[in-house]
């Protein structure tokens, strides 16, 4: 059985803890009190492995441009229109742990995630989004493959660190009007020759829905506790 190469969902663990603490600092700063500040760092990224884990262990450069949206986007959904974090937040996910190297290139898979992001570069962390995406290499052997992935949402919540300083300082949120939601679900990977398998997944997003906009997305944040 052709071996399973990684999935979206895999990549972007193993980055620098200085770019993603740079980007919720910078979060927090506009969120919380001081006080909270501790609660948020309780954990980096989205912590599970594969039933068979890659035997390379390379993501997207962290400076790396996204590509324009005239590449088009494949079989990335564009972004709803919707103006509630959670519901936004699990829209995110579950666009973040799908992809089809079928019919969508590397390029397209980035140019449809980022059409996801907010606009605000003081609140944007895209590096966190696109060390989501394999590798150049990564995607072709994927391609090769025909590897594709679905998901399903279960559920999404405020983080009670999120909660408690939200409550705390309810104010707070006016500066960015970034929200933090975690959410939970499930990835059907498949490829040639009847592979495939079913992995539990979770992700903390920051995402900003400022009133009478829709929402966008800010970052992939690390992990909060309940």
């Amino acid at each position: 059985m052709p071996k399973r190469f990684p999935s979206l969902s895999e990549y972007g663990v193993t980055w620098s803890a200085n770019k993603r603490v740079a980007i919720v600092a910078l979060v927090i700063t506009a969120l919380l009190a001081l006080a909270a500040t501790a609660a948020w760092f309780t954990g980096r990224g989205e912590d599970h492995q594969s039933a068979d884990p890659p035997s390379q262990n390379s993501s997207s450069s962290p400076s790396e441009a996204a590509p324009k949206p005239a590449a088009g986007s494949g079989s990335v959904p564009k972004p709803p229109q919707i103006a509630e974090p959670v519901a936004f937040a699990k829209a995110a996910a579950a666009m973040l742990w799908s992809y089809d190297t079928r019919d969508t290139s590397r390029d397209q898979q980035l140019a449809g995630m980022r059409a996801w992001m907010t606009k605000e570069t003081k609140y944007t962390d895209w590096a966190s989004v696109s060390g989501q995406v394999p590798d150049p290499l990564l995607w072709s052997r994927m391609t090769d493959q025909d590897q594709h992935a679905s998901a399903t949402v279960t559920e999404g919540h405020y983080p009670g660190a999120f909660k408690q300083a939200l409550a705390e300082d309810p104010s707070a949120i006016t500066e960015a009007y970034i929200y933090v939601v975690t959410v939970n679900g499930k990835q059907q990977i498949e490829w040639k020759k009847g592979g495939g398998g079913a992995e539990d997944r979770a992700v903390t997003l920051a995402v900003q829905c400022r009133p009478n906009h829709d929402c966008t997305l800010a970052a992939i944040a690390p992990s909060v506790t309940q």
